[in-house]
Parts: C-alpha cells; structure tokens; sequence
C-alpha cells in the first residue's frame, strides 16, 4: 500500500488529535497539547503521522530531549506510538519513520511504554524481535509512567456503578454527601491558586516534590483550554478542602492529579471527587476510567497499601502494562547514558558537597 510518513506542524493540530482520540490506543499523553506542556521542561515535541492517502493510519508524538556532556538525545513516545500493535505491517512502516526521525534528531535511543496489557506476549515477542529491550520491570514507581493501574468499565448506568464497589467505598461517597461537600465542576483559571495550595499541602505532608505553579497554567492553557482535562474542587462549610484534575481523550479519562489539605478530612471529600469525576466522564460518552499509577498488588503492611486499597475500593480492574522498551540506536552511548554518566553526576554532586564542606570549614577557621 502507498503510505508516507512526515513530521507535522500546528496547523495540523486538530487533525492530529482527532486521530488520536479515535483510536483504540490514543491516550491524552500522545496528544498535540501534551507536547506543548512538556515543551516548557526541556523537552521538544515532534510529531509524526503515517498517512495512506489523506488519512492518517498511526503517529507518535515524541518528546526529544539532549542529553548533558555527550551532545545527543533521546526520543520518548509517552503512553505510544499509536499504531494497531497487531498489524506487523503498519507498525514496521511506522517503527521505519521513527528511526529516520532518530537518526536525524541524534537519538541514541527511543523508549516506548504502549498501553498494551502484560499478558499480550504477541506484542512483547514483536517488540523483542524488532530489537526492543525491556527497560526495566517496573514494580513501584520507578518507571516513567505507572506500570499498574485500576481501571474501571463506566459503561454500566452510575447505579450498577455503585452496586459493584467495595461497600466502604459507597459508605464515603454518601457520608460526603451527607456532610455536605460540595463539588466545584466549573472552575476557571482563578480556581487554579486554590488548587495549588491544597497541591502543596498534599506534598509537605506526604514527602513528595511537586512542579512549579507555572507548569500548572501551562497545563491549563495547553489541555484545559482545548477541552483535554477538568479541575475538580471539593468544599465543605465554604472551604476548598481538596481537587483533583482529570483529562479525557476520546472515549478514555484519567484521573492524574489529586491533592487535599489537613482539615476535614473525615468528611471523605476525595471519595465524592472519584464520583464526580467518574459522572463527568460518563456524560462526555467515555466508556473507561483510569485511576492511574498503584504500586502493584501489596499486602496491608506496606505503608502504600492505603493507595491501593482507596482505589480498589471503586471497582476497578487491577491492570499492568507491559511496561518500557528502549529501540537502541547506540549501543556505546546507551550505556554511556545508563551507567557512566549517572555515576559520573554523583560523584560530580559529591565533590560539590566536600568542596562546599570544605569552604564552609575553612570560614568557620578564619
């Protein structure tokens, strides 16, 4: 068949996104907008369409990135490239545009990480014989994008919804709304500092980093703005006591972001935003939530098991994918980057500590 493969610009951006939507494997993080916001964290997007007449047939959205002391890059399609990983044909037309790409970009390798479930060993047979190698096995957290997930089915009318969770989940979800939580679903740009700070207040209690406030209008200008995602606000008595943000792409919704301050707790806010995120879901005609990262199956003793458990309690499908695979276009650089270099940067950062150390000893002398 007589198929070519280009780079495309903005002005094709809707079209772009149109296919990914449609397609069984598009996923928001392969979307036009989702480049844009990377773009601010020193990644550069291109994006690529295989196209059989004036119809696109795949494309990957890769975020290319320069890596320091060697002068070249890496290629990553995050949650792609969205192509059917069965047609053998399609997939080597458009795996063939990706390393032209890479061998113009200086890409010393691309990592993928597909939304293909782990027991499909068709997909993982292909990809080890087109000279794909696992990156790593991602039981936590480790990897770039969550390896296990719970995934529910939101076909079934919000009653059959509620039936098939977990009874203490239910319980939550009507105790909030006894409590009278209200959920904020029409917040604007001016609801995002409230968002913010319960974000921040998440991240001192539970010891985790968070990105600067202007990533966070960035995401909204780029997937708010263009109808890719929804900021959810919970009050009780007048008070934003937690949020979360939601994207959607076609008939798929994720559940991404989620913060919630120290008062009020008990009032189970976080259970009545799933709710109202998994409504708002339904209504825009998706027919799968995804509750996004779970460290794996854990037994009650690990300190995530909270986590898993809230997640679970929804109903939803314990999912893993097949997790990352590097195509390496550099054998001596790959290594370079995977082992040299990160050993030469701590003992970089630990030479700073010691001179630093030294300084600190040598004025304290003085």
């Amino acid at each position: 068949m007589n198929r070519r493969a280009r780079l495309i610009g903005p002005e094709e951006e809707s079209r772009f996104d149109a296919f990914i939507a449609g397609h069984p494997k598009g996923h928001f993080l392969q979307s036009y907008g989702w480049g844009e916001v990377k773009a601010t964290t020193g990644w550069r997007p291109l994006r690529l369409v295989l196209e059989e007449g004036d119809r696109i047939v795949a494309a990957a959205s890769l975020l290319k990135r320069r890596l320091p002391y060697i002068g070249r890059s890496i290629l990553y399609a995050p949650r792609g490239p969205v192509v059917d990983f069965h047609n053998g044909e399609l997939f080597d037309e458009l795996l063939k545009a990706i390393d032209e790409v890479a061998r113009q970009e200086g890409a010393i390798l691309l990592k993928i990480d597909p939304d293909i479930p782990d027991e499909d060993e068709a997909v993982k047979g292909m990809l080890r014989a087109k000279g794909f190698r696992l990156a790593n096995k991602g039981e936590g957290f480790e990897g770039v994008q969550p390896r296990h997930v719970f995934r529910l089915d939101i076909t079934p009318q919000p009653e059959e919804l509620l039936a098939r969770m977990h009874g203490k989940t239910r319980y939550n979800i009507r105790l909030a709304q006894k409590k009278g939580v209200v959920i904020k679903d029409d917040c604007t740009l001016d609801d995002l500092p409230v968002f913010y700070e319960l974000l921040k207040e998440t991240t001192l209690r539970d010891r985790f980093l968070v990105r600067s406030y202007s990533y966070f209008v960035t995401m909204w200008r780029e997937m708010v703005e263009r109808g890719y995602a929804k900021l959810f606000l919970a009050y009780y008595q007048g008070e934003a006591i937690a949020g979360t943000l939601a994207f959607i792409m076609g008939d798929k919704a994720w559940y991404l972001y989620g913060a919630s301050g120290n008062r009020h707790r008990n009032v189970m806010p976080n259970y009545l935003l799933q709710w109202a995120m998994i409504l708002w879901a339904r209504e825009r005609g998706c027919t799968l939530y995804d509750f996004r990262g779970v460290p794996g199956k854990l037994d009650e003793d690990n300190p995530l098991y909270g986590l898993y458990r809230f997640k679970k309690g929804f109903g939803g499908v314990f999912t893993t994918f097949i997790g990352e695979y590097d195509r390496v276009y550099s054998p001596f650089y790959y290594w370079l980057w995977q082992s040299a270099i990160p050993l030469y940067s701590r003992g970089f950062r630990r030479l700073l500590f010691w001179r630093k150390k030294a300084r600190e000893g040598a004025a304290v002398e003085a």
